[in-house]
């Protein structure tokens, strides 16, 4: 069990933070590499790494509802259940890869040059997704793991393969994009290939580490490892509004940025040099998230309610601390971030303009998903499916207007990031306050 020390909580967090800092890096790098090959390489690769996270964060929330499970029987001392948990979750994720791949590969394609506004920004997604859907594949071993050493705490694992990821990654970047040596010039091709290659590395030490490891027979991971349906009940009522959480919330993005598209060509570049941005934030965002439902979880299934609200209340602290260190640049020099990303002179003093504007939307956000986490890490996963779905709406009834109505100036347009934060935050505190989730029996 996890103590709530502060340095057992950052123990937990920060090997999340940093790989999340590691896997924004290649994010960074991707958008650096691809601005300086060609401005379309830049816009497609934002727009269609839009549509493939879509797919990811599917896999993402089926993923933490075997984590959310995992902890909880830990928690409740049922070591012997882990392991079909496990077998299933690798099963339930390899049918919704399998779906999701499908779409991604053979259906998108054929809409993407009906709504884009450029038919050659279109044709450049295709060629990106034709590459990068594969990866969704990969993504079942990864993911299924990683919920594993998620659970129990040890997530100085995701730390190790993020850094292998992120070396060859950036590695490859150079070399595919570019052509170097005898390596041939793909451009934006070359960024999907080297990023699908770079997690099959990753996903290979998670497999060597895993059979090797302590924590494989402590938890007898692979005596029991079989697909389960009382499992797969358990994991589709707690992983399925996540998994649809997520789509919703990415889905939601994406036609943000497709409307931003039809506004264009240099709106979409100044949005995707602020949405690179946004990853740095994302950084101790998600690596505290991820750690609050761990430990939400691990307590309730012990029992111990009165330390809930310090858990959140102690996460939250951290969150806000990170936040200043990860994200200071927004507010302080956001002109040099905006550079390092896209040099092209014309973008940076308005993007920075809007980074400026937006960045306090994002302590709203920290702030608001630890309680959104705290919602989840309870099994009420209905309940933060819910608020998710309101936000979404209002996300999307708000961008049509500002884009589509109203006809909004660009900088105005990101007005919507506070709209969906606040409601989260609002939402999910007043749920916490007002209902009784503690008692949750998953």
């Amino acid at each position: 069990m996890l103590d709530l020390r502060y340095r057992t909580i950052l123990a937990v967090a920060v090997p999340l933070m940093v790989s999340s800092f590691i896997q924004s890096i290649v994010l960074l790098t991707d958008a650096a590499f691809l601005s300086r090959f060609s401005t379309l390489a830049f816009d497609a690769n934002g727009n269609a790494g839009l549509l493939y996270v879509t797919a990811f964060v599917c896999l993402v929330g089926m993923s933490d509802g075997s984590q959310i499970l995992i902890a909880r029987r830990i928690g409740e001392k049922k070591i012997d259940r882990v392991g079909r948990i496990f077998g299933t979750s690798i099963s339930t994720l390899f049918l919704l890869a399998t779906l999701l791949f499908c779409v991604l590969y053979f259906i998108i394609p054929q809409l993407l040059p009906l709504y884009s506004r450029s038919q050659e920004l279109a044709e450049a997604q295709n060629s990106f997704l034709s590459i990068r859907s594969f990866a969704l594949l990969l993504g079942i071993i990864t993911l299924s793991i990683q919920a594993f050493f998620y659970a129990i705490g040890k997530t100085w694992v995701m730390l190790i393969s993020a850094g292998i990821i992120a070396f060859s990654n950036i590695l490859m970047d150079y070399l595919l994009i570019f052509g170097i040596g005898p390596f041939p010039r793909m451009g934006l091709e070359g960024a999907a290939l080297a990023s699908t290659l770079a997690e099959l590395l990753g996903m290979l030490f998670l497999v060597i580490f895993l059979i090797f490891s302590k924590e494989r027979k402590q938890y007898q991971l692979f005596a029991h490892f079989a697909f389960s349906w009382k499992s797969f009940r358990e994991l589709l009522k707690i992983g399925s509004p996540m998994a649809l959480q997520g789509f919703m919330a990415l889905a939601t993005w994406t036609i943000f940025f497709t409307w931003i598209e039809q506004m264009g060509s240099d709106e979409l570049t100044i949005s995707q040099n602020i949405r690179a941005i946004y990853f740095l934030a994302f950084i101790p965002i998600w690596g505290f998230s991820a750690t609050t439902k761990t430990y939400i979880s691990q307590y309730i299934g012990r029992g111990d309610f009165d330390s809930l609200i310090i858990i959140q209340r102690k996460i939250q602290l951290l969150t806000v601390i990170f936040l200043a260190v990860f994200f200071h640049g927004a507010f302080l020099y956001p002109e040099k971030l905006i550079a390092l990303i896209n040099p092209a002179d014309q973008y940076i003093e308005r993007s920075a303009e809007i980074l400026r504007f937006v960045g306090f939307s994002l302590y709203i956000f920290g702030l608001g998903s630890v309680k959104l986490q705290t919602i989840n890490g309870s099994g009420n996963t209905h309940v933060s499916f819910t608020i998710e779905l309101i936000c979404v709406l209002l996300y999307a009834l708000f961008s049509y207007l500002f884009i589509k109505v109203w006809q909004f100036d660009i900088f105005w347009v990101w007005w919507i990031e506070y709209i969906y934060f606040i409601s989260t935050a609002v939402l999910s505190v007043l749920y916490l306050h007002f209902f009784k989730w503690q008692n949750k029996q998953i």
